[in-house]
Formats: structure tokens, C-alpha cells, sequence
């Protein structure tokens, strides 16, 4: 029963949806690094509700900072972030009793807990708790910035829409992190939102596809074989709930290409080895090549939706039908999208520390 990620740097997650609070311990960061409670809430904001195209829950997700950190400055010691929980409806989900959920973790909880998993709203398996992902990664995400190290996510393909790629990498990055939905062509993102709309007037839900570029990170950073930085960022991305997939640089798209034209042909640029395409996503061998690292992640629909399905009471052993109620998202991609940043910096953020030290990034 781990929930502990990490290697150098360690980040444990509690708590469950509808209960007292949530949080996070981060463990093994450097002493130094400077704690800014303002971007701490500008990034919870960015996975907060947002009207029309997101859940009724509206948590003001208020953080405390209960150790670890002095003078607003982490101290090198265990920093532990706690947010309280306070719209909570759990006689929502009093009505479900013991009948699991189409596509939630309520049948395998129970295979594992034994009936004594928390239930209400998905309890630890719910979304909520990546809030505490978000306040964690919120320290980490100003150093790796200090070191010229920038990470940015954007929803590429939602319901047939697709937004334009990433050109200017660092700029495209900058735009995203101020931006409330996060597409880099405005018309991509009226043609999204009222695709979200559109599923949620329906009852239904939508899933969509996330790409992320991490622009600065240094050549040689990496293992080869069962750490590789490929290796790494999947298991923390799909640590996310509802992400079913993920592929780096040309991905899939590798089945279709001979090798004369999937290769990244070497060249000597302002006196640096680069490379002039990049399909591999800045990864080679397991390692960070010093190009930017490109990976997409698919988000599957939201399983919470108000048709009818079936399914069965785990208790009687009957089979029943069932209609969601309560408040659930009809697409968390526009959500998703701070946590997947917020993952991968702390998994970048532990694989410095292997590589250069806990103290390089202070």
C-alpha cells in the first residue's frame, strides 16, 4: 500500500475525497529554495472548476504549510502541505451503496480493502487528491524555472479538435502558464469548449489528448534500462487519474516511418551537438538528449455520467442499473493539464537530484 514516488526527492500523498483534508509530503528537497505562496495559488487555480465545462464542486482548496519550510525558505527537512476539504456532499454517493461504478476503482478498492475503503466520492482514488500533486510540484516548479529548466501542457485533440504544435517552445510554454484553458490557438479552444458543453448537455462525458514539452533539461540527465526518463515520467503520469496512455516524440507514429526517415540526423549548431529533427523526443537511450522532451498522455472521459449503465451490487451479487448522481466533470483534460505539469516537474526534479545532487537545485 505505497503511496510514495521518488527516488532522491520523494513526494507522499493522504487523504481521500470527502475527508477532513489532503496533502502531501515532500521529502529530500534542498535547503534554500525559495517557497512562493502566490504561484503555490495561481496553480491550484488552474486545476480549480471553471464554470459550465467543469464539476459544481467548488473547493477554495486553502493550503497550509505545516513544516519544512522557514522564512520562506525550505529548510532541507520534510515540507507537509495540507488543503482542506469543505464542499463535500457524501450522501451523494450513499445511493450507489455497494454497487461498483462503471470505470471507477470502486470494484478493485474493494478487492484490495476488503469493504473498508473510504467510498465517498472515489475517496483516495478521486481526482481531489492531485490538488496536493499541484501544491507540491509548485515548490519544485520555480527552481527547475531558476535553472532554465520550463515545462508547459496543452489539450492537442479534444472531440475532432485538434490545437496547432508547439513552435517557439519556451514562449509557447510561458503563454500556457498563465492561460485559464490551455490551447495555443484560440480558435481551437471555442471549438473545445463547446465540444466539453455539448457532452455534458448530453449527460455524457468527453476525453481529449494532453501533449507536454519540457524545454532546458540537461543533456546526460537519465538511466538506461529500468530508470529511464521515459520510464520515469510514465510511471508518475500514469499516477494521474484517467490517464490510459502515453507515447514520446513521434510515439506511435514510429510504425509508419523507415529508419532514413525516423532517425535524428546529428549536427553542430552554435557549437553544440543537436540534432535537427526531433522524433525522439528529446530521450535517447533512456537519457535527456538536451532537446526539448515532448510526450502526449490520453485522458480517458470522465466514468462519472448521467445515462444509465450497468452494473452490479458487490454485495447481493446482483446486477443493477445505475444513473450518476452528484457533481463530476463532463472532461478534466483542461484540469489534467496543471497536474501533468506537476508531475513531470517533480519527476524531473528527482532525476536532477540522482544525477547532480539534492543541493543543485537550490
Amino acid at each position: 500500500m505505497k503511496n510514495t514516488f521518488g527516488d532522491s526527492l520523494t513526494v507522499t500523498l493522504f487523504g481521500e475525497s470527502h475527508g477532513e483534508a489532503i496533502g502531501a509530503v515532500l521529502d529530500g528537497i534542498a535547503p534554500g529554495i525559495k517557497v512562493d505562496e502566490a504561484f503555490i495559488e495561481k496553480q491550484l487555480l488552474l486545476r480549480r472548476p471553471a464554470g459550465d465545462i467543469s464539476t459544481s464542486r467548488k473547493e477554495p482548496d486553502k493550503f497550509r504549510i505545516l513544516s519544512g519550510v522557514s522564512n520562506g525558505y525550505t529548510c532541507g527537512t520534510p515540507i507537509c502541505i495540507t488543503i482542506e476539504n469543505s464542499d463535500v456532499k457524501s450522501e451523494d454517493y450513499a445511493l450507489f451503496g455497494d454497487i461498483a461504478r462503471p470505470s471507477h476503482a470502486d470494484f478493485t478498492a474493494r478487492q484490495k480493502y476488503h469493504g473498508f475503503e473510504a467510498k465517498a466520492g472515489g475517496g483516495h482514488f478521486s481526482g481531489r487528491i492531485t490538488a496536493a500533486i499541484v501544491a507540491a510540484a509548485a515548490i519544485v516548479i520555480p527552481a527547475l524555472n531558476r535553472k532554465g529548466i520550463f515545462i508547459g501542457t496543452h489539450i492537442k485533440r479534444l472531440g475532432g479538435v485538434s490545437d496547432r504544435d508547439f513552435t517557439d517552445f519556451k514562449q509557447d510554454i510561458s503563454y500556457l502558464s498563465d492561460a485559464s484553458f490551455a490551447t495555443l490557438d484560440t480558435k481551437a479552444e471555442a471549438e473545445m469548449r463547446e465540444k466539453i458543453i455539448e457532452a455534458a448537455r448530453e449527460g455524457d462525458s468527453i476525453g481529449a489528448i494532453l501533449e507536454t514539452a519540457v524545454c532546458g533539461m540537461p543533456a546526460g540527465a537519465g538511466e538506461p534500462w529500468f530508470d529511464t526518463v521515459e520510464g520515469k515520467i510514465s510511471h508518475a503520469v500514469f499516477s494521474v487519474p484517467a490517464i490510459k496512455a502515453i507515447e514520446f516524440g513521434a510515439g506511435f507514429g514510429f510504425s509508419d516511418m523507415k529508419g532514413s526517415i525516423a532517425n535524428d540526423p546529428f549536427v553542430v549548431t552554435n557549437g553544440e551537438i543537436r540534432t535537427m529533427t526531433n522524433n525522439n523526443g528529446g530521450i535517447l537511450g533512456g537519457i535527456a538528449s538536451g532537446l526539448p522532451i515532448v510526450f502526449r498522455c490520453a485522458v480517458k472521459p470522465t466514468p462519472t455520467i448521467s445515462k444509465e449503465q450497468k452494473s452490479v451490487d458487490m454485495k447481493s451479487m446482483t446486477e443493477e442499473n445505475i444513473t450518476a448522481a452528484g457533481r463530476h466533470d463532463p472532461c478534466i483534460a483542461h484540469r489534467a493539464r496543471v497536474v501533468i505539469d506537476s508531475v513531470t516537474a517533480l519527476t524531473l526534479a528527482d532525476i536532477l537530484a540522482v544525477r547532480f545532487g539534492t543541493d543543485w537545485l537550490a
